[in-house]
């Protein structure tokens, strides 16, 4: 039985005095106390009184007035990918002192907070020490942008400051050039820069991945720094940004046809308005500051240290080391390069940016950040290579390309081998023009 027909039994048992009080709250499970209560306002009211009424209390002295409520509103409808504890900041800005946990409170009775947006606390961040320390950059994806790929990003990884927020419409290195040069002569020039391994910062057809832009980044003492392959946390603040962006134009709309006028509203927004947990509920702007590093459109040749070791990279983009000849990127060619021998090794810097590591124990080279393992002895007989019947063995560069065959141009060709089939110093056997994989 429900809690109205439970009250109304015991009310006409204790009418009909059939049984005794104490006997009658027993059998309906309840205590003597709340049996006299229902009993009196039943007496007074008769069954209107003793319906469920509603326990919310009758005096609320820290309720908000009606106008703070309506101004929680105002602010939630301004901004609604905000949560409770910016919108707390922007109040105080204005002199209204509310509990974060009271403004959520007024957002869940407005049905204003939905489960995705119930999102666990980061338990560990990692971020530079100072503004300019390192600038982190990256496109956006095309969804709902109307374009091929989403706006270029540059961000600051200590400020969360968003140096450039663009609609280049294209990855074309020139179109990203411009807006470099534009970001370095208002902000000045960062130490180091993250990006991924996409264009146009990254040269998929390059041995190092080096292409005219970030040569030219080289050049004025940037270094260069590339996350891992299908690692996007290592970038995760300007992930992170574009969500936000993501969020802001899924739930505010793009309110104006012109796409960059709309960003740049965002990114002022985001660098003045929006407190940021990470700064200490802060804006960016707050924390930021332009780099003391000027930005030169027309460097001087980079000046190596006294004393240290400088080769040129030949019209093929190779160096001359150690009795032979080591492909570097035809992004370098002439360009002059620092050599710090250790043992058998040589680290290759180009500016700032160490680029590459020569071994002649092994013969072989890596780029930077991925060092070469313990040298692993041949195979002596191609049965090595797993079962085929092969006619040459060959080891995989570090870019899984295998050296095979010759041609015109430089004497050899490589072709790309699937990351999934193979490994870096894995071998692969050649016969007949096909290839197998160890």
């Amino acid at each position: 039985m429900d809690v109205d027909e439970q009250r109304v039994r015991f009310v006409v048992a204790v009418s009909l005095e059939a049984k005794p009080f104490g006997q009658l709250c027993e059998e309906f499970g309840i205590s003597r106390p709340t049996g006299y209560v229902w009993k009196e306002r039943y007496r007074e009211h008769g069954l209107s009184g003793i319906v469920e009424r509603s326990r919310r209390p009758l005096r609320s002295p820290r309720q908000p007035p009606a106008e703070l409520e309506q101004r929680v509103m105002e602010l939630r409808e301004r901004y609604p990918d905000w949560g409770a504890r910016k919108l707390r900041v922007v109040l105080e800005r204005e002199g209204i002192a509310l509990g974060y946990s009271t403004i959520h409170r007024l957002l869940l009775r407005h049905d204003l907070v939905r489960e995705a947006d119930r999102r666990d606390v980061a338990t560990g961040r990692f971020e530079r020490t100072q503004p300019n320390e390192l600038w982190q950059m990256d496109f956006k994806g095309g969804k709902q942008w109307g374009q091929a790929v989403g706006p270029l990003s540059v961000l600051d990884d200590h400020s969360r400051y968003v140096v450039r927020l663009h609609a280049n419409g294209s990855t074309q290195g020139e179109l990203v050039r411009e807006q470099l040069e534009s970001a370095f002569l208002e902000c000045g020039l960062p130490q180091g820069m993250l990006m991924d391994h996409g264009v146009p910062w990254w040269g998929v057809h390059s041995p190092l991945g080096l292409t005219r832009l970030s040569v030219w980044l080289m050049k004025q003492g940037i270094q260069l720094h590339w996350c891992r392959v299908r690692h996007p946390q290592t970038q995760g603040k300007v992930e992170r940004f574009h969500g936000e962006l993501q969020r802001a134009l899924e739930r505010r709309g793009q309110a104006s046809a012109d796409t960059q006028a709309w960003l740049d509203e965002f990114r002022w927004e985001h660098n003045h308005v929006r407190p940021h947990e990470a700064l200490g509920m802060r804006t960016p702007a707050e924390v930021w500051r332009p780099s003391a590093r000027r930005y030169d459109p027309a460097p001087a040749a980079w000046r190596y240290p006294a004393g240290a070791r400088v080769l040129k990279v030949d019209s093929w983009g190779k160096l001359h080391w150690g009795g032979r000849k080591w492909k570097l990127s035809s992004a370098l060619c002439g360009e002059r390069v620092q050599i710090v021998e250790i043992g058998s090794r040589a680290q290759v810097y180009y500016c700032s940016t160490l680029i590459r590591e020569l071994d002649l124990g092994i013969q072989r080279s890596t780029i930077v950040e991925r060092w070469i393992p313990e040298q692993v002895p041949p195979p002596k007989t191609v049965k090595d290579v797993l079962k085929h019947p092969v006619n040459h063995v060959l080891v995989l560069d570090t870019f899984r390309w295998l050296e095979w065959g010759c041609s015109k141009l430089n004497g050899q060709m490589k072709t790309p081998i699937c990351e999934r089939h193979a490994d870096v110093g894995h071998y692969a056997g050649v016969s007949s023009g096909r290839h197998f994989c160890s």
